[in-house]
């Protein structure tokens, strides 16, 4: 195992409740007030839609997809959604301080250190960098693969705030049962003085369409108890989890990085909820125009060649 590398649950694919969009020549993040299931492949639109995108659409009656029936892959609420305070480098794309409140790992001068963690309001050195909170649920769509997931990804405290409550109350209800739990994401939209009145929209986790509650907890026994005349060890998948997270100082590294930081962490960020949910949140004619990331990239690339020339 290559230590400092967190071993993360295999993505499939992606949910989305926003998008990244390109504008005269300029990349802005847009809102949205359905899912969008995606691939991980992207092209000159944008990310490639995934088969399920399309199936569910035409299941929900209406066009707009706004609930996703899933099943989590860890009994562990903490395993399936992972939510911290990040700062990323938008130079590099690079995480440089993550934290929960209390303590934070921080990439210095002197390597990675372990500090306080004030939370963004807090900390002079969160506000100044753009921190916020940031989280990831993983979920199981469809029966084609057992163990690759589609991650969502938010930074807003409605969609982290309601996730945390529903994976664990499930887990409470259940008997530690979650993974099996029939279970649906479902799109939720609110109004605050902070939206000006305009509709945010969040991410919710409710039992499946056609259970009730006492029905899911049923088929979730019934179900773990399938599994384990088969030969499935759900405990040593959790402990498997937790350790390859463990395994890694930070969980975003690689490919998926520059992505992340040009939808999330935008330069003209306003730091609030309005449409964070969007994955970019909104942005108006009034606002500066954040610069991409790539292109920062590609400048200084070419800055590079320019200075070895």
């Amino acid at each position: 195992m290559l230590k400092g590398l967190a071993i993360t649950p295999p993505v499939i694919g992606r949910i989305s409740i926003g998008r990244v969009v390109e504008k005269n020549g300029k990349r802005l993040p847009e809102k949205d007030d359905q899912f969008t299931i995606t691939t991980q492949i992207q092209n000159r639109e944008g990310w490639v839609l995934h088969p399920f995108d399309e199936a569910l659409r035409k299941g929900s009656g209406t066009g707009k997809l706004r609930s996703i029936p899933v099943r989590m892959l860890f009994n562990n609420p903490d395993l399936n959604l992972r939510a911290e305070f990040s700062l990323f480098d938008r130079e590099t794309g690079r995480p440089v301080c993550v934290g929960n409140g209390e303590t934070c790992k921080r990439v210095t001068d002197d390597g990675i250190e372990a500090l306080p963690c004030p939370s963004p309001d807090g900390c002079p050195f969160g506000q100044k960098g753009g921190c916020k909170p940031y989280g990831r649920l993983n979920v199981v769509i469809g029966d084609d693969d057992d163990l690759g997931s589609f991650v969502f990804r938010t930074t807003s405290f409605n969609s982290i705030r309601t996730l945390a409550a529903r994976l664990r109350y499930f887990s409470a209800v259940s008997g530690g049962l979650l993974a099996t739990m029939p279970l649906e994401l479902k799109l939720r939209g609110k109004s605050t003085t902070r939206s000006y009145r305009s509709p945010i929209y969040y991410l919710d986790l409710v039992v499946q369409s056609g259970f009730t509650l006492q029905e899911a907890i049923a088929r979730a026994r019934e179900l773990a108890d399938e599994r384990k005349a088969a030969g499935f060890d759900q405990a040593a998948l959790d402990e498997a989890a937790r350790l390859g997270f463990g395994n890694g100082m930070f969980e975003e590294t690689g490919d998926d990085v520059p992505a992340v930081v040009e939808e999330f962490y935008p330069e003209a960020d306003d730091r609030s909820d309005y449409g964070a949910d969007a994955e970019a949140g909104t942005s108006s004619g009034d606002s500066p125009t954040p610069t991409s990331l790539k292109a920062k990239l590609d400048r200084r690339v070419a800055a590079r060649r320019e200075d070895g020339q």
